[in-house]
């Protein structure tokens, strides 16, 4: 946890969380510190992730994640704590204090060694790519096109077999943790190691700051299989989180808010080395939730031009689903003639595929051609079925009013009812719809008001907390426990709070109600003198209800008619005060 004063602290108060995350997640703005956006850790379809800027935390009403701008960096690159201050540090270009002996981190260092050990293996095979041994790897990247510039850009290599020359570099260098946690290498039953990739063209793959962490390597015989093997994951490398050639095209994507996502590293670099420097490809694994959620903060457009055979027709519609619900504008390029885009750029050239990617149709143009060819349009159950099969994508769309156009041009242009069609797309609408999120709630709009003034008006903390304790106003209300803790944090007045060291202290549901009352930009931030005078208000409120009981037990006990009137009369002025105290703070 960081605490004034140590290197962490400096670090989060250099750092705008909303900046961090709006980079992983598209945020809309929804209040004055509040950002809210689809959560990056589940799937839905309505948002609710919100990052108060102010407070430096988010939360997630949908699946109860919250954290600060640390914990988010750690879940999403799955690093460590050490590893994300200092990720940090280095972005806001605060310098890293050196760090060594027992108390340095085990993880870290591991981590620290697993990078090392990459880079180590890229320099080794990019030599022997270069070397006598690289001859079939050299020819085989000759005939497909690929420039020396490509070649020294994308960093490729070969893996010699037989394979042990990345063994006898590592072995004596690096502990056998690190060594059975690389991936790089791989264990004998009979004792020491081999290399796992052999006589394989190689690609590395990087993280977004650009290191190697992972390699894909492709089979030069048509005996060895399988055709490509890719790492497997480690502590620095999941491939579900990755994106093949995204830290080159980050900066293009941010600048041309688009995207073009292709099926593998060949078609990758060919499409790069064509100028269309926004290209991106999934690592050996189908495209999935966090790999769109790493490209929908960046771009508006993300244009689908996978292989077109069965595969990769296949693959481009599963991809839909996942794009289409982070709110991307979806275009489908199917290539003339069958080719993949690398096949397309060597038989076209370069100025003819960038002409077919401007021209992409949308995803509801491909499926409407798509469906042309797969279903009998000429009978009614033929076009049903077209219809709903197009449906099963326009229903992934978040807004209505896009999704009842479009339901509309389908009937129109498979000859079916307008109605019909619409009742449909309802119906299948309503059976994906998720349950609403629930808030933490039970309090009172008194609690909401002073909670939010001491959150956020660290000078006058103190003296309203003290206030209330001193009343012990909070005794009996829902929020009771947010209160104390906050009262025995002690905190030196004018020290933000560090609302994660808050929630340590809490239970799941006051936690939950806690995140809650952050997050709601209807609650009124008061000034500190209104939040004075609603303390003693609620202190003659409290009163009051006590003098009430008294008058209450004296008209019970008041003998003569003009006594019970006077004692009523009183009662009745008591609630008439009270319900003007209740009313007076809103």
């Amino acid at each position: 946890m960081a605490q004034p004063g140590d290197f962490a602290y400096q670090v989060k108060q250099a750092t705008d969380i909303a900046r961090v995350v709006g980079e992983r997640v598209r945020l809309k703005k929804s209040g004055s510190n509040r950002y809210l956006g689809l959560c990056p850790f589940h799937q839905e379809k309505t948002p609710s992730f919100s990052v108060h800027a102010g407070m430096q935390f988010y939360h997630c009403f949908g699946c109860g994640e919250s954290g600060d701008v640390f914990k988010f960096v750690m879940k999403m690159d799955s690093l460590t704590f050490p590893e994300a201050v200092r990720a940090l540090a280095e972005r806001a270009g605060i310098p890293i204090p050196r760090r060594s002996g027992p108390e340095a981190d085990a993880e870290a260092r591991l981590r620290a060694a697993l990078y090392e050990m990459h880079e180590a293996a890229a320099a080794l095979f990019q030599r022997h790519l270069q070397a006598v041994e690289g001859a079939e790897a050299r020819g085989y990247l000759e005939r497909r096109g690929v420039s020396l510039e490509m070649i020294a850009e994308f960093r490729l290599g070969y893996a010699p077999a037989p394979g042990s020359a990345l063994t006898r570099l590592l072995e004596g260098k690096y502990p056998a943790e690190a060594l059975e946690a690389c991936g790089l290498v791989l264990k004998r039953e009979s004792g020491g190691w081999f290399d796992r990739f052999r006589g394989r063209l190689m690609f590395p793959i990087a993280n977004e700051a650009g290191k190697v962490i992972a390699f894909g390597g492709r089979a030069l015989s048509e005996d060895d299989q399988p055709k490509y093997l890719n790492s497997s994951e480690t502590p620095i490398y999941h491939k579900s989180r990755v994106l093949f050639n995204f830290h080159r095209a980050r900066e293009t994507m941010r600048q041309e808010k688009r995207a073009v996502l292709v099926e593998g590293y060949m078609d990758a670099i060919a499409v790069f080395s064509a100028g269309v420097k926004n290209v991106v490809a999934s690592c050996g694994t189908a495209l999935n939730l966090l790999h769109v959620k790493a490209l929908s903060p960046l771009v508006k457009t993300v244009v689908v031009n996978y292989d077109p055979d069965a595969a990769g027709r296949a693959a481009t519609e599963r991809s839909l689903s996942t794009l289409l619900e982070e709110d991307l504008d979806v275009q489908v390029l199917a290539l003339p003639s069958g080719l993949d885009p690398d096949e397309y750029i060597k038989a076209r050239g370069v100025e003819a595929y960038r002409t077919e990617l401007g021209r992409a149709p949308s995803f509801f143009n491909f499926l409407i051609e798509r469906v042309r060819s797969q279903y009998d349009l000429g009978t009614p159950a033929g076009r049903a079925d077209a219809a709903n099969h197009v449906l099963q994508y326009v229903n992934r769309l978040p807004d209505a009013m896009e999704r009842s156009e479009m339901a509309k041009d389908l009937a129109d242009r498979l000859g079916l009812e307008r109605q019909v069609v619409g009742r449909q797309m309802a119906a299948a609408a309503a059976e994906r719809r998720l349950p609403t999120t629930q808030h933490a709630g039970g309090v009172y709009s008194y609690e909401k008001h002073l909670l939010r003034v001491i959150l956020e008006s660290p000078e006058s903390r103190g003296e309203l907390l003290s206030a209330l304790a001193e009343a012990e106003l909070w005794n009996e209300w829902p929020s009771r426990p947010i209160f104390v803790a906050l009262a025995n944090m002690d905190l030196p007045a004018g020290e933000r709070l560090d609302v994660t060291a808050l929630l340590d202290r809490l239970e799941p549901a006051d936690r939950a109600r806690l995140a809650d009352l952050i997050h709601q930009e209807a609650i009124e931030l008061i000034p500190v003198d209104k939040a004075r005078r609603y303390i003693a208000e609620l202190r003659r409120s409290r009163e009051l209800r006590r003098i009430r009981e008294q008058r209450k037990q004296e008209l019970a006990a008041a003998g003569s008619p003009p006594e019970q009137a006077r004692v009523a009369l009183e009662i009745r002025q008591i609630d008439a005060e009270l319900a003007r105290l209740a009313d007076s703070p809103t």
